[in-house]
């Protein structure tokens, strides 16, 4: 089998899984393309993602435990291997967050891109486009290019970056001073195996990500049937913005990358938290707005359907009460008609309500409660550097007075 043909019981969309559940339209970020296969051929993935622990803890071993091994009797300088805490949280955290986030992203995603057909959002006039969006999206995943070019940046511009980092100005448990290029055994694991297992499952999702964008993009351009008042206040889109939280464990990983690299200057150069509170607030923003801001795509039609249907609702309402006031109030109830407990009263109250919800239609497919989470998700890595400010009795009291 060929690194671009598909696994074993796939659709023609390149979804694996449970025969049962696959349909016409599944299309999956994650189950495909060349890295997928060659996990298959190892018997770290199976089909539907499989071995989920094992590849997890395989490749996370792969990074961090020749480390330890080739550490062990060398040189420490000012902070030992295991101490330290940006190494730890990089392959023992991040690194199997990022692997594991394959199969929430893959469960969540899936079920959303069905919402589309099963909600008739897209109709069956433009299901050709539909496909033809989710045909494009499977070859880009596949690409045996894109991958490839991927481990290329990765050995090219990641060894340059990593060239162009802080000096060494002491020796370390992977170098010695006189140059970042003055590595031990530890180091050149370190530098040319471990640190590029992680460059490369991290590009991996910022391509998988570029694609998902696209692939919505693409849905975007069709004429979808959007409905004002439909109560998820969203026109029926909401289930975007909850697929958001797919993405949660990412910007997790994220998130621990970079708190692990503000706790090595919290805790071994001295620089206090404070100093980095804006490159923190920053990065949760810049996050958040990656994940949401391609779900703006979305906005113009929602905005069209809300505008539409306050219009219709509007000339709907305008008709209708100028009955009801020439019915009960300018010519009044016929003999014998009662206003209490008529139906005409009840129309008006249901009319009411759903020109209000037309009203309150949101013109972006997700809410304050989507951008909570997925902030929250991007933080929570940096709240245990808070023990290096206040004890663990501050924090409580502080967290109780901010509930309560």
């Amino acid at each position: 089998m060929s690194l671009t043909e598909g696994p074993p019981k796939q659709n023609s969309r390149g979804l694996a899984g449970n025969p049962s559940s696959e349909g016409p339209h599944d299309f999956s970020l994650v189950v495909g393309g060349p890295f997928f296969q060659l996990l298959r051929k190892l018997h770290l993935s199976g089909d539907a993602l499989e071995h989920l622990p094992l590849r997890m803890g395989v490749i996370s071993l792969i990074a961090w435990l020749p480390l330890l091994i080739l550490s062990i009797g060398g040189p420490t300088g000012l902070v030992s291997f295991l101490q330290d805490v940006e190494v730890h949280v990089r392959f023992l955290i991040a690194l199997p967050i990022l692997i594991g986030a394959e199969l929430i992203v893959h469960s969540r995603t899936v079920p959303a891109i069905r919402c589309f057909i099963e909600r008739r959002i897209v109709l069956i006039e433009d299901l050709p486009r539909f496909d033809n969006a989710i045909e494009s999206a499977v070859r880009l995943r596949n690409s045996v290019l894109v991958q490839v070019g991927i481990l290329i940046l990765v050995y090219t511009v990641g060894l340059w970056l990593w060239n162009h980092r802080v000096p060494i100005s002491n020796s370390t448990w992977y170098a010695t001073t006189g140059g970042r290029w003055h590595l031990n055994a530890a180091g050149y694991w370190y530098v040319f195996v471990s640190i590029p297992i992680v460059q490369f499952v991290l590009l991996c999702w910022y391509w998988r990500f570029v694609v998902w964008c696209r692939f919505l993009w693409k849905i975007s351009r069709i004429k979808l049937n959007l409905i004002c008042t439909h109560p998820d206040q969203c026109s029926g889109l909401s289930f975007l913005g909850r697929s958001a939280y797919a993405f949660g464990p990412i910007l997790f990983a994220q998130g621990a990358m970079l708190a692990g690299v503000v706790a090595t200057r919290v805790l071994y150069r001295g620089e206090p938290l404070m100093s980095f509170r804006l490159q923190i607030f920053g990065f949760i923003a810049f996050f958040v707005l990656v994940i949401l801001g391609p779900l703006l795509a979305f906005t113009p039609q929602m905005g069209v359907a809300k505008r539409r249907g306050l219009r219709i609702y509007g000339q709907l309402a305008q008709d209708y009460v100028e009955s009801f006031e020439r019915k009960w109030g300018i010519q009044g109830p016929a003999p014998g008609e009662e206003l209490l407990g008529t139906n005409d009263i009840q129309s008006l109250a249901d009319l009411s309500n759903s020109y209000n919800v037309a009203s309150s239609m949101r013109t972006v497919p997700f809410g304050l409660k989507d951008i909570t989470r997925l902030a929250a998700a991007t933080a929570a890595p940096f709240l245990p550097l808070l023990l290096t400010v206040f004890s663990l009795e501050e924090l409580i009291m502080r967290a109780v007075q901010a509930i309560f």
